[in-house]
C-alpha cells in the first residue's frame, strides 16, 4: 500500500504566519516588545458577505467568544473591550478598526497605552468550488508580564490562541446551525 505524504504542512495556521510566524510579516503593527502571533483558518458554509456582516456588528461578538464580558461601541471606528482575564481577573482596552473592506476583511489595533496592546484581522474568502467561506484570524497581541503572563492565562485557559480556536469553532456552530451545543448542565423550570 502506497504511503500518503503530505504536500504542505498539516495546521490551521494560515501560510503567512506557518511560513514566518512574524506578527509584521502577517501585516499587522506591532510593539517594540516581543509579540506573539496567532493564526487560524477554519471553513464555514455561509456566503462571505454574511458573515463579514455578523461579525462587524460587534454586539454579536459576545455571543460565541466566551471570554469577551462587553463590547461598548464608542462610533462606527472605535469601540471599547472588558474581557476575561485569568483567575476572575478582567482586561479592558479601546480597539480601533484600521481596514474595512465589506465582504472581505475587517482589521483593528487597540489604542496606544493599553495593558494588551494588541492588533488583529479576520479575512473572509469565499471557495472556488462553492463550499463555503474560508475565515482566517490573525491576531498579534503582547501578553500582560510577558512569557510568565501568556503562562498564567494559559494555566486558566484563557490564553488567546486556546481562544481564537475555540471562538472560530463556536462561530462557525452558530453561523450554520443557528445555536451553540453546550455541555453544561441546563437550568431547571420552577
Amino acid at each position: 500500500m502506497a504511503r500518503r505524504t503530505p504536500s504542505a504542512p498539516i495546521s490551521d495556521a494560515p501560510e503567512s504566519t506557518v511560513k514566518d510566524p512574524n506578527p509584521a510579516a502577517a501585516g499587522l503593527s506591532t510593539s517594540e516588545d516581543e509579540d506573539t502571533l496567532i493564526g487560524r483558518t477554519i471553513t464555514i458554509n455561509r456566503p462571505a458577505s454574511e458573515l463579514y456582516a455578523f461579525w462587524r456588528d460587534l454586539r454579536n461578538l459576545p455571543l460565541f467568544m466566551e471570554n469577551i464580558e462587553s463590547i461598548t461601541i464608542i462610533d462606527v471606528r472605535r469601540s471599547h473591550w472588558t474581557v476575561k482575564g485569568p483567575a476572575d481577573s478582567s482586561v479592558e482596552w479601546d480597539s480601533l478598526i484600521v481596514e474595512d473592506v465589506p465582504g472581505e476583511l475587517i482589521a483593528w489595533e487597540s489604542a496606544e497605552g493599553t495593558s494588551v496592546p494588541n492588533s488583529g484581522r479576520i479575512e473572509f474568502s469565499e471557495w472556488s468550488n462553492g463550499r463555503g467561506t474560508k475565515v482566517t484570524a490573525t491576531i498579534a497581541y503582547n501578553p500582560p508580564a510577558g512569557k510568565l503572563g501568556k503562562m498564567f492565562a494559559k494555566m486558566f485557559q484563557r490564553e488567546p490562541k486556546i481562544q481564537v480556536r475555540r471562538d472560530l469553532r463556536r462561530f462557525k456552530q452558530l453561523m450554520e446551525t443557528g445555536e451553540i451545543p453546550t455541555t453544561g448542565p441546563v437550568e431547571a423550570f420552577p
